[in-house]
């Protein structure tokens, strides 16, 4: 089997390509990298390219090449925040790199199934207090992301309809894990502590909005999901992936100084109070467990104790003796 995992270096694809190699050592592992890019992570059995995704050119050399089987698309611009800032670059990014692929697809007459990687962040004010998010729920989108995780999802229906090319399209939740960069909740609070436990910072975390909700999923059992899916999802359907479970952001916040080895008070930034624009986002994976038996394995607390372990070594390691 010869498997092309895009964005294979990013916090999904890394763990997702060190799954995909212990499921199946013997599948070719092909893995796209942004150019000039600084990451040399070794990942088990993965040959990396150096594309940029939206560039056509570039794209058809790619499938020309590696001619995969099974395409996993994870590149993205995946910061809500930063899609105010550059709306622009988000769309292009996301949208013209999906394209590029599906036609790259059609010129070397390839037909791979395609895992297209949406976001439950499309959902956004359809979320109800009465019951989780579900696929029948139309898509609310509230951010420049979500409109281009909504268009990524239209054009993969297209394709599969006009071109028969097997695309399955996949709306995950809020991932955490070891590995997750800055700019999300959790190892921004882990990243503080951290530095706080290694005397960088006072013991004080200033936090905006604590009181939204998120439905969070470790990476790991993300990645196996989408393994799952590949083999079994049928194209042209939509499948969530998320635990089922609201919980604060206070309960995030809890959990870590609860693993701290340093006392922290916590001050409120009036800077940051400003309302969530979703105060509630959880899904309904049901689906993906009557087709797969799909359920999550590693408990939240888990995560956020790695998370927090990962931001520990990464200081104990700068801090080091030369």
């Amino acid at each position: 089997m010869r498997i092309l995992v895009t964005g294979a270096t990013g916090f999904v694809g890394r763990h997702l390509i060190r799954h995909l190699h212990e499921h199946n050592p013997d599948d070719r592992l092909y893995g796209t990298i942004k150019p000039d890019s600084d990451d040399a992570t070794q990942l088990p059995g993965l040959t990396t390219r150096e594309v940029d995704l939206r560039d056509r050119d570039q794209v058809m050399d790619l499938l020309d090449t590696t001619r995969p089987d099974h395409i996993y698309h994870l590149a993205a611009q995946a910061a809500v925040g930063v899609s105010f800032s550059d709306p622009w670059d988000t769309l292009e990014t996301n949208i013209r790199s999906q394209l590029n692929l599906f036609e790259a697809c059609l010129a070397h007459n390839l037909r791979p199934r395609v895992l297209v990687i949406s976001s439950g962040e499309i959902y956004a004010n359809a979320n109800r207090e009465d019951r989780p998010t579900d696929e029948t729920f139309l898509p609310q989108p509230t951010s420049p992301y979500s409109v281009s995780k909504v268009t990524q999802e239209a054009l993969g229906m297209q394709y599969f309809y006009s071109r028969q090319i097997p695309v399955v399209i996949v709306r995950p939740f809020n991932q955490i894990g070891p590995g997750q960069r800055l700019g999300f909740v959790a190892p921004d609070f882990a990243s503080q502590i951290a530095r706080i436990e290694a005397g960088e910072q006072p013991p004080i975390m200033r936090v905006g909005n604590l009181e939204a909700r998120r439905d969070f999923t470790d990476v790991r059992d993300v990645v196996r999901a989408l393994r799952l899916l590949m083999a079994h999802g049928e194209p042209g359907e939509l499948y969530n992936v998320a635990s089922g479970v609201a919980r604060p952001i206070q309960q995030v916040l809890d959990i870590l100084l609860g693993l701290s080895q340093t006392p922290i008070e916590v001050e409120p930034d009036p800077a940051r109070m400003r309302p969530s624009r979703v105060p509630l986002v959880w899904g309904d994976a049901s689906k993906l467990r009557a087709l797969t038996g799909w359920q999550p394995n590693i408990p939240f607390e888990q995560s956020l104790r790695e998370i927090l372990d990962d931001y520990r070594s990464n200081f104990s390691a700068t801090n080091a003796p030369n």
